[in-house]
């Protein structure tokens, strides 16, 4: 009875706070704190990102791309992290790094960041879901007689991609729209999932593996071009492929602003809320390095491994695991990648509906309506999928996808924390009861400074499309804003 009381004791100061900040409560609030870390915790996801990225640090500089890069990766996350978690817990709400930036420098700065952190999360909820579809392409596909993908992919491929794209994307936008019951109930079975999957992958691996060496987590091999099944262009720049594997733990561990997201959601959001961001960023950095570290040390030959790019993956698990155990391990990480995409549906379609209360969005009236069984934004859930889909059918080349998305989503993190930045101190000085005090600026200038790095090297070849779209992209935000917009949108309330 007790926890009852204070549990609706705590609702009641997450409205008044979200009152203070100019909006009324319309969503049902109803998350716990284990549930948003475990939102978080689900779209980082170590056993997708991980997995279908791995490629990207192995055919660069090999094993020193895990055991080095991706503590070094992991730690930069964490930084952003803790410095999002400290605005997140003064301002907890659902907009998230859109109001954000809106309140620390201006209507203009915070639209111009609700468009690239949406285009970001529908990006990479393509991601997820083109990446869930090619994990179980290559073994599904073994099983029904099906040959495996070539490397220049056939129309009939991209086409079979784009529907089997649609079914996943429409299933979880179908599962939101029941309600946050529902979702939290499944985020939360895959926060448990993927610990306990990554943990028992891990000591499979080290299991089977014929012989363990461990300097191969330190020693740098060029797999460049050939050696690397061409993934990344043949070059002798040693220090350049180790920073392109960076985008491993760039891209996976990324998504953790759907704590900050689902903050009109979650009980205690102004200390739960930075807490399920820093927790999942942190929790996956260690699960995630030990797991990777055991692949890799369970491959049996380097070189062989390489040069099969983009299916390294699936060769280590021929090499490594018997058929009868590898299908089981197929399936666990499938089921881990779908609950990704479920979870960053909920994110993507919270994000649209907060830039929508505020008229942010063409047809705002529409995307911000909220059921009145559910308590959820069916309009906006089902635009963000929709778009999702729209998207891999432009860019069905799976590298393309995931640096367009980690780059939009960088670009949303790093805006509100160079106007935090400036304005701590001065502007804002109101923390919440979550903070990180005197190292929030330090932290700052080293996300911003290592954010302009990551995206830089998000564009380099093969990747020079994402130069087009993130250029293409900022020209039309900028004329669309200086055009009328500015005039036109009003912003965020203007609340305490």
């Amino acid at each position: 009875m007790n926890d009852h009381a204070d549990e609706a004791r705590q609702i009641d100061d997450d409205v008044k706070t979200l009152h203070g900040l100019g909006y009324a409560q319309e969503l049902l609030r109803r998350m716990s704190g284990f549930s948003n870390f475990a939102i978080s915790l689900s779209i980082i996801c170590i056993l997708a990102g991980c997995i279908t990225t791995f490629h990207f640090a192995l055919c660069g500089v090999g094993g020193a791309s895990v055991g080095i890069g991706w503590p070094l990766g992991s730690l930069y996350a964490l930084a952003v992290a803790a410095t999002m978690g400290q605005v997140a817990s003064a301002f907890p709400t659902a907009g998230g790094l859109y109001h954000w930036a809106s309140i620390l420098g201006g209507k203009g700065w915070g639209w111009a960041t609700a468009w690239f952190n949406l285009v970001g999360l529908v990006t990479v909820m393509t991601g997820i879901n083109a990446g869930l579809y090619l994990f179980l392409r290559i073994p599904l596909g073994a099983l029904l007689g099906f040959a495996p993908p070539a490397n220049e992919p056939s129309t009939a491929d991209m086409i079979l991609q784009g529907i089997a794209v649609a079914l996943i994307t429409f299933s979880q936008a179908f599962i939101n729209h029941r309600g946050i019951r529902v979702t939290t109930l499944l985020t939360d079975f895959s926060g448990y999932w993927i610990l306990t999957f990554s943990v028992a992958l891990t000591v499979l691996a080290l299991a089977f593996a014929a012989s363990v060496e461990p300097a191969r987590l330190v020693t740098f091999s060029n797999y460049s071009g050939a050696k690397g099944g061409d993934f990344w262009p043949a070059t002798d720049n040693l220090l350049w492929l180790f920073a392109l594997g960076f985008l491993l733990p760039a891209y996976t561990i990324s998504g953790f602003d759907a704590s900050a997201h689902t903050s009109e959601e979650t009980v205690g959001a102004a200390v739960h809320v930075p807490q399920g961001i820093v927790r999942s960023v942190l929790v996956s950095g260690v699960f995630g390095w030990i797991m990777l570290s055991a692949l890799v040390l369970a491959i049996p030959d380097m070189d062989a491994a390489a040069a099969q790019g983009e299916n390294a993956f699936h060769f280590i698990m021929g090499e490594v695991f018997p058929i009868g155990l590898a299908i089981p391990i197929y399936v666990g990480i499938g089921i881990a990648q779908y609950l990704c995409g479920l979870a960053t549906v909920t994110s993507a379609s919270r994000m649209a509906f907060a830039f929508a209360r505020d008229g942010g969005l063409p047809f705002s009236a529409f995307f911000r309506q909220v059921s009145d069984v559910y308590r959820t934004p069916p309009n906006a859930i089902w635009a963000v999928a929709l778009a999702s889909v729209l998207f891999a059918v432009y860019t069905p080349v799976y590298s393309t996808i995931i640096t367009a998305c980690t780059i939009f989503l960088y670009l949303s993190y790093l805006i509100p924390t160079a106007l935090g930045f400036c304005a701590y101190g001065r502007s804002w000085t109101r923390m919440g009861p979550w903070t990180i005090g005197w190292l929030y600026r330090p932290l700052a200038a080293v996300s911003v400074a290592g954010g302009v790095v990551l995206i830089a090297i998000g564009m380099a070849p093969p990747n020079e499309k994402a130069v087009w779209l993130v250029a293409g992209m900022t020209l039309v935000l900028g004329t669309v804003w200086f055009g009328w917009e500015r005039r036109r949108f009003a912003g965020p309330p203007r609340g305490r």
